[in-house]
Parts: C-alpha cells; sequence; structure tokens
C-alpha cells in the first residue's frame, strides 16, 4: 500500500506541482467572489477553499475530482 502511495504521489512531481499552483491561482479569486456574494469576509471563503483543498489531498481525490466546492459554501454560509 505504501508503495502504491509513493507511486502515486512521487510519479510526476513536475506535473503535480504546476497542477497545484494553477489550481491555486484560479481558486483564489473564486473563493473571494463567493464570498462575496454570500455576505462574508473574503477571509472565511479563502480559509474553506483552503480547507477543503487540504483534506481532499489528504483524504485522497480521485482523477477528475471537483473539489473547488466555494459555490457551495456561498450557498451555506449565505445566512451567517
Amino acid at each position: 500500500m505504501i508503495g502504491k502511495l509513493k507511486y502515486e504521489w512521487l510519479n510526476q512531481p513536475g506535473k503535480n506541482i504546476l497542477a497545484g499552483i494553477v489550481v491555486a491561482l484560479a481558486l483564489i479569486p473564486e473563493a473571494i467572489a463567493f464570498s462575496i456574494i454570500a455576505g462574508v469576509d473574503p477571509m472565511v471563503g479563502l480559509y474553506a477553499s483552503f480547507i477543503i483543498a487540504v483534506v481532499t489531498a489528504v483524504v485522497g481525490g480521485r482523477p477528475a475530482m471537483i473539489s473547488g466546492a466555494t459555490g457551495a459554501v456561498a450557498l451555506l454560509v449565505y445566512h451567517l
């Protein structure tokens, strides 16, 4: 099992790092925009999107999995 995890995580580090940077750059304005729509501080959206990304990375995402749930977070925290 550990060998499989090593292979999945360390197989192509350059592509993984590039993918992470692209997702982070796309997620920042999305998180800020949806938190403004929800009427909360933009830092709340940034923290929520960061936590979702970390949980998905640790628990294990799947290929083509969409974990950018800032839109769903905006709907949930709208009434707060």
